[in-house]
Order: C-alpha cells, then sequence, then structure tokens
C-alpha cells in the first residue's frame, strides 16, 4: 500500500502532466493531504461514505461552497486517474450562491483612474479595465503581447490553460509604449521597483488605495474592473458572444450574468412609490 507522499508525489506528477497549473496543483495536492489525514487508512481504498462525511465536516466548519467544490474535484480526480477506481462516486457539487458581480459605473471607472498619480499604475489599472484582465493576467503580461499595430493583446496560458485575444485600448498605446520602450520583448510590461515581476497582491493594493481615494463605497475588487468593462461593453451593444471571447470564458451562461446587470428594461421601470 503506497503511503501518502508517495500518492500526493504521484498525483502531482499526472497534473503536471495533463499540463494543470501550478495553481490548481498546489490546492489539489492540499486538499488530498487533508483528505488523507481525515481518511488515515486504506487510502485507494474508494469509499463514499468517506468522502461525504469529510465533505460534510467542512460545510459545518463554514467553508464556502466552492471550496468544498475543490476538495470534491480533488478527490474525484484521485480515485479517477490515481487509483484507477471504477465506482461511482455520486456526489453532487455544493450549491454557488447566486450573487450579481459588482459593477463600477463609467463615471465611477474614471474617479477611480483620476486618482492615481503613479504613471505606471495608472496604466496597470486602466489596460486591466479596457481589456478586461484578471489581477494574475495583467501582473504577468509580457511585452510580446502586445500588438500595437492591431491593437490587440495576446494573453498565453491564461485561467484554464487556454490563450485568447482581446483588446488594446487605443487610449493606452502611447503610454504602454513609452513604458515598454528598451525593454526586451519576455520582458515584464509591469515590473517591480526592484526589477522584478510585480505580485498580484500588489496590483490589489494599488487598486484599494485608488478606491478609497476616489471615495467609492461599493464592495468592489480588483475583478470589478474586468466585470465593469463586460457590462460596459454589452450596454454599448457588442454581441455577447464577442464579450464571451474576449473574456476567455468556455461557456456563454458565465457571460450571460452580465446582461441581468445590464437589462435596460428593467433599468427603465419606474417605483409606484
Amino acid at each position: 500500500m503506497l503511503i501518502m507522499q508517495e500518492i500526493l508525489g504521484k498525483v502531482e506528477q499526472e497534473l503536471r502532466i495533463r499540463n494543470y497549473s501550478q495553481k490548481t496543483i498546489r490546492a489539489y495536492v492540499a486538499c488530498l493531504r487533508e483528505y488523507f489525514g481525515y481518511k488515515k487508512n486504506n487510502l485507494e481504498w474508494l469509499d463514499v461514505g468517506d468522502i461525504r462525511s469529510f465533505l460534510l465536516e467542512k460545510q459545518s466548519r463554514s467553508y464556502s461552497p466552492q471550496t468544498v467544490n475543490l476538495f470534491l474535484n480533488a478527490i474525484k480526480f484521485f480515485y479517477r486517474a490515481i487509483a484507477k477506481a471504477r465506482a461511482p462516486i455520486d456526489i453532487r457539487f455544493a450549491k454557488r450562491p447566486s450573487r450579481l458581480p459588482v459593477i463600477l459605473s463609467r463615471e465611477e471607472i474614471t474617479r477611480l483612474i483620476d486618482s492615481i498619480s503613479n504613471v505606471k499604475h495608472c496604466l496597470l489599472i486602466s489596460l486591466a479595465y479596457g481589456a478586461g484582465l484578471r489581477v494574475s493576467e495583467v501582473v504577468s503580461l509580457r511585452v510580446r503581447d502586445l500588438d500595437f499595430a492591431e491593437h490587440t493583446i495576446h494573453l498565453k496560458g491564461a485561467k484554464g490553460n487556454k490563450d485568447r485575444i482581446t483588446v488594446l485600448p487605443n487610449k493606452l498605446t502611447d503610454g504602454l509604449r513609452q513604458m515598454t520602450a528598451g525593454k526586451g520583448m519576455d520582458d515584464e510590461v509591469f515590473s517591480s521597483e526592484r526589477g522584478g515581476t510585480l505580485s498580484s497582491r500588489t496590483a490589489q493594493k494599488i487598486f484599494e488605495h485608488a478606491l478609497a481615494r476616489a471615495k467609492i463605497q461599493k464592495a468592489a475588487t480588483f475583478h470589478s474592473l474586468r466585470h465593469s468593462f463586460a457590462t460596459h461593453l454589452l450596454e454599448n451593444g457588442t454581441d455577447v458572444r464577442y464579450v464571451q471571447e474576449l473574456l476567455g470564458h468556455g461557456n456563454i451562461r458565465t457571460t450571460q450574468i452580465y446582461t441581468h446587470v445590464t437589462n435596460p428594461a428593467l433599468k427603465n421601470i419606474q417605483s409606484p412609490l
């Protein structure tokens, strides 16, 4: 019987072979380490009752539905890909709460950007909004990814290890040209003060400080820039399928959540009060 560390090593190796992202690999290994610590013995033996009890214990400790689903995905991967168990794992995913995304209005986006005096920080926030980028995408952006002639950005190995093309806003091309002048094609567009890679947390802090300076009270996060990009495109009349492509969504239902925010018929209804 394999011991826990041997199993986790096999899981990590298989995930690498299947080209899973490093973030997913770390998450799956951490989840399985917890599950094996709970199960203790006969780790390769599939017992659906054990899995249910483990997930219920996580729910009782107020773990989010997303985290419970992550545990379930990791456990299913182990039993299918490593243990080669054929018995069904008939456990439904935890239901996620249905919440609309936090959207910043155009006026709030303008206030947010205008509150940033640092040129690099201003470009970073402006590009994240203007191209619909995730925080991980904007900090890992390379000079070679910018196509000034075609006004496009080629994102390589984005979420789900998928490539996609999105728009490079015309208003930002001069500033980005100046900032990347003299850099190599493999250099980061937004490097840290020490010349290394800018961290996602640093980018999030830049956003948070700008939000406070702009006196915006919404519970917005860096990802709200991406939500606002999609919403404003739909308000401009852009077809939802083009928005789906720019965002890199695999399923159009993910993109259609923004149609609930932009529904003009609802906005035009007058309260009877």
